[in-house]
């Protein structure tokens, strides 16, 4: 028996958003329905799966999951379209997808789906809370903190900073120091490891 979980449907389309609950609390789950990404991101659940279908075709999952990233609040998300067509699949599981597939009419595959997505959440759950933290943290920098930390974290010294960015290296200091503040971290090595937890999500959430 499949565990019940929360399902939060997401669709434009007000009857297949219908339709999906209502399969959703056939297979014994609980369903919240959402119009688009601001309704779920406004409500911020901190629990369950996202099911959403991918509007636009390729584009829309990919800004779902940058948008939650952005926002702080990542849950697994399961794709559906129509007819799921594969350069739409690749993008979306390069953005984050646990799973890709066709509109589900029947219970099994629906749980089968959510069964699978739960297995996999618990190994993303931790890297992706920590990587949305880190991308928090970092989008409070102003753009030339954000130079400071990506050539710090390439290992580049204060005066290297410096002749690359065309300012002093007392200048780089000041940056860098306002830009550790900003971040919480108390040495680089800190600096740098939030940098690497923020850019492990690809350009997802850039």
């Amino acid at each position: 028996m499949v565990e019940r979980v929360t399902l939060h449907i997401l669709d434009s389309d007000s009857a297949r958003r219908a339709q999906l609950a209502r399969l959703a609390f056939a297979a014994g789950h609980h369903a919240e329905i959402y119009a688009n990404a601001e309704e779920l991101l406004a409500h911020a659940p901190s629990n369950g799966l996202v099911l959403a279908h991918d509007e636009p075709t390729g584009q829309g999952i990919a800004a779902l999951i940058a948008a939650m990233m952005r926002a702080g609040h990542w849950l697994p998300v399961i794709a559906v379209a129509e007819t799921p067509e594969t350069h739409a699949v690749v993008t979306a599981i390069k953005a984050g997808a646990l799973d890709y597939l066709a509109v589900p009419q029947q219970i099994g595959p629906l749980n089968e789906a959510v069964a699978h997505a739960t297995r996999e959440a618990e190994a993303h759950r931790a890297q992706r809370a920590r990587a949305a933290e880190a991308r928090q943290r970092i989008a409070r920098l102003s753009l030339r903190e954000r130079e400071v930390l990506d050539r710090l974290a390439e290992g580049c010294s204060n005066k290297a900073i410096a002749r690359d960015l065309d300012i002093s290296p007392r200048t780089v200091e000041i940056h860098r120091m306002k830009m550790m503040g900003k971040l919480g971290a108390r040495h680089a090595a800190e600096a740098v490891r939030l940098r690497i937890e923020a850019a492990g999500l690809g350009d997802v959430a850039a």
